[in-house]
C-alpha cells in the first residue's frame, strides 16, 4: 500500500509540475522576444514604405503571409485593420493587425491579436541612404517583430526552436522584399 501511495503521489507531482508549464503567465512576467532584420533596398524610402504598408503585397514578399483580407489595397493609416492568414514556424493561424503608428516614410507599426489575445508587434523603420557611386536614393529597411511568451512551455519552445525559425523566415522575407522592390524598379526603367 505504501508503494502505491508513493507512485500516486509522484505521478500527481509530475502532472502538477507539467501542468504549470501551460498556466498563463501574468502579463508582467511574459518573456519578450525581438526579431530584427535589416536590408538595404535600392529604392527611395517613400516607394518602399508605400509597398510594405499595403497588405495586398505581403504574400508576395513574406513567406509566412498566406493571404490578407479587409483593408488591403492601400497603405494603411492609424486605426485601420487587416486580417492575415499566416504560417509561422509551421503554425497556421489568423491574426488581426491594427495600425498603431504611421509616420510616412520613416516608421510604421502594427499590433496583432489572435482570438482577442495580443500576438505581437511589427515595426518597419525606413532610413534614406545614398545608394552606390551615382548617389541614387536607397533605403535602409529594418523590420522588427516583438512577441511575448504567454506560458513557460511557450518560452521553452521559443528558446529551443521557434525563435530560430522565426528569425530565418524574417531574414528570407526582407531579402524577398529587396528583390521584389529592386525588380519593380528595373521593370520601370
Amino acid at each position: 500500500m505504501n508503494t502505491l501511495v508513493r507512485v500516486i503521489a509522484t505521478v500527481a507531482c509530475v502532472a502538477a509540475a507539467l501542468g504549470l508549464l501551460f498556466v498563463p503567465l501574468p502579463r508582467a512576467f511574459h518573456l519578450s522576444t525581438r526579431i530584427v532584420t535589416v536590408v538595404r533596398i535600392a529604392r527611395p524610402s517613400t516607394a518602399v514604405f508605400d509597398y510594405v504598408t499595403t497588405p495586398a503585397h505581403w504574400p508576395a514578399w513574406h513567406p509566412s503571409s498566406l493571404a490578407v483580407t479587409g483593408a488591403t489595397d492601400h497603405s494603411l493609416a492609424v486605426g485601420e485593420q487587416t486580417t492575415e492568414e499566416f504560417r509561422v514556424a509551421g503554425r497556421r493561424g489568423r491574426v488581426v493587425w491594427t495600425v498603431v503608428e504611421r509616420n510616412r516614410p520613416d516608421k510604421w507599426t502594427i499590433d496583432g491579436t489572435i482570438e482577442g489575445r495580443p500576438a505581437g508587434t511589427v515595426s518597419y523603420t525606413l532610413t534614406p541612404v545614398a545608394n552606390g557611386a551615382n548617389g541614387t536614393n536607397g533605403t535602409r529597411f529594418e523590420r522588427a517583430f516583438i512577441y511575448r511568451s504567454p506560458t513557460l512551455w511557450f518560452a521553452l519552445l521559443n528558446a529551443m526552436l521557434l525563435r530560430a525559425k522565426i528569425q530565418a523566415e524574417s531574414d528570407e522575407a526582407v531579402e524577398r522584399l529587396k528583390n521584389a522592390m529592386e525588380q519593380q524598379a528595373g521593370q520601370r526603367e
